[in-house]
């Protein structure tokens, strides 16, 4: 049963799936009142804990306090309202890289009311296009640097009325910035109830039409109260880094939501590179890294250079697998666990996880604090252990796309189907095979691609590979490498037929890829997956 509302304009809850569609939620545990505003309790709320003095956020040359990003997300707050007209309940896109000036504007926007829509910078104006039309976004906020496309999809929409800019320099020499300097640091936020949509988070890597998927107030301070608090156990000391963009849900919950929950510090880089990021980890001795697997490997070979990652208490791995050869190499030069996890933008952060007390090779853990999990056929019927089967979830997040008809695809009999093929053992530890669509079906055998991936990646000559199915007459498909090689290896015969070998001698031989393709880079997106469609079409 939903609770209050103070949305004006009711879009986002007119357009929420039927509730016999949704999941069911375990939200005991997970008590806020009727009435909450996240951006509130972000900022305001942390000033009045007596946070105002700690570092909220460091990005483009400059920290900023909590008191600091207070009161100019209330100066923002004031200049949407007054001089934009925005109401409770209006969608309000963003665009820019990740910098503290990004997450003071979806702060702003939350403050008023405002349903957020963070969108990624490399989008094209027909890309911005989709998402305007999904969720009929009436005002665009954009970094100043970043305009083109941006224009371009607002002369072509019938829904976006007006694109404002703002300096991401964090230099205020633009004209929301301008505007907010007129205005008072105090603003008399939204009294928006907890069951109020406060953000659109829209998925990645996927074809046709976007899904975008709705998060209330109450869910976005879950994720920090549920995993943050329980697995990372963030403390005020604590100094985020990472790779993903705040556009996507892992990176708002690991670089704005949960530093600014508990008092930290949150260092933000627009080219989040692995120099780049070694590079903060050093200057401001960040403790809390979030990035891919790729990422660490790259620090790993920096640490022999001579890099000091020492600083880092917890080291978090999503987005892609976390092979077994990587988790151990951390482990023996740091001392520290590399923490493997899933989410999905559909359940908003992650849902399990390893901990620092209790972590395995190639395991992604047991359930995060609130949540269950399970293993289950086509039928929905539970499997038993050791079997590979479709993941099921549910717990105080969970999956509710606006207006779509494939909700009733990824909810099914009250349970979050996320697409990964996973096993439980018999102690409840959960293992990644693939995704659903990345099971490799050759001559009756089910071959995870991943498991193959870790083969490969524990031979020297390997920096980094993907392996995909490739259409086959006699087998139906091939197990086909794609493989980037290490410095001074030659890419002939000679090294796929001893890769081949290796992974005969590492795993089931069956399993072992039938034709490998060396390549010079692997296909990413900006979170750092790896493409494996793209590969599947080369």
């Amino acid at each position: 049963m939903l609770g209050p509302s103070a949305h004006i304009d009711s879009f986002a809850r007119d357009n929420l799936p039927p509730e016999a569609e949704w999941p069911d939620f375990r939200l005991e545990g997970f008590d806020y009142p009727p009435y909450l505003n996240v951006g509130v309790e972000l900022t305001d709320r942390m000033v009045e804990r007596g946070f105002g003095d700690h570092t909220a956020l460091i990005g483009n040359g400059r920290r900023r306090t909590y008191k600091e990003l207070t009161d100019w997300t209330n100066r923002l707050a004031h200049t949407l309202v007054e001089n934009f007209g925005v109401r409770p309940g209006d969608r309000i896109l963003i665009r820019s890289a990740n910098n503290p000036a990004t997450v003071a504007c979806w702060l702003a926007a939350t403050k008023a009311g405002a349903v957020v829509v963070n969108t990624m910078p490399l989008l094209r104006a027909g890309e911005l296009g989709q998402i305007v039309d999904k969720a009929e976004v009436k005002l665009a906020l954009c970094d100043t640097r970043l305009m083109e496309e941006m224009a371009l999809c607002a002369k072509a929409s019938r829904f976006l009325r007006a694109v404002i800019g703002f300096d991401g320099t964090a230099n205020h020499d633009a004209e929301l910035d301008r505007l907010a300097l007129t205005k008072p640091v105090r603003f008399e936020a939204v009294r928006t109830g907890r069951d109020d949509v406060a953000l659109l988070g829209f998925t990645s890597g996927t074809t046709g039409s976007p899904k975008a998927t709705m998060h209330f107030h109450r869910d976005l301070l879950v994720i920090a109260d549920g995993y943050a608090k329980e697995v990372l156990k963030v403390t005020p000391e604590d100094v985020f880094v990472g790779s993903p963009p705040l556009a996507f849900t892992f990176g708002l919950g690991g670089l704005a939501i949960f530093p600014l929950r508990f008092g930290a510090a949150a260092t933000l880089l627009e080219n989040a590179s692995p120099p780049n990021m070694i590079e903060i980890i050093e200057t401001y001795r960040a403790t809390i890294c979030f990035t891919a697997p790729t990422a660490y490997r790259v620090m790993l070979r920096a640490m022999d250079e001579g890099a000091d990652l020492s600083s880092l208490r917890a080291a978090v791995s999503a987005g892609e697998t976390l092979p077994a050869p990587v988790y151990e190499e951390w482990l023996a030069k740091t001392g520290k666990p590399m923490l493997d996890g899933i989410g999905a933008t559909e359940m908003l952060h992650i849902f399990i996880s390893n901990r620092f007390d209790d972590h395995r090779p190639a395991c992604t853990g047991r359930p995060v604090a609130g949540y269950e999990a399970k293993i289950v056929d086509e039928a929905g019927n539970e499997v038993p252990d050791g079997t590979v089967g479709r993941l099921a979830v549910r717990g105080p997040t969970g999956c509710r796309y606006l207006a779509d008809e494939r909700q009733k695809k990824y909810v099914q009999n009250g349970w979050n189907i996320t697409g990964d093929s996973f096993t439980r053992d018999a102690e409840g530890y959960f293992h990644f095979a693939a995704r659903n669509d990345d099971m490799i079906i050759s001559s009756g055998y089910n071959i995870a691609g991943p498991e193959v991936e870790a083969a490969l990646l524990a031979h020297e000559a390997v920096a980094e590979c993907a392996v995909v199915g490739a259409p086959d007459e006699e087998r139906g498909m091939i197990v086909e490498a794609h493989v980037v090689l290490a410095p001074g290896f030659d890419p002939g015969p000679a090294t796929a037929k001893l890769l081949q070998e290796h992974v005969k001698e590492t795993i089931a031989p069956y399993k072992y890829p039938r034709r490998v393709l060396f390549i010079e880079a692997l296909p990413k997106t900006e979170t750092g997956k790896i493409q494996r469609f793209r590969l599947r079409s080369a």
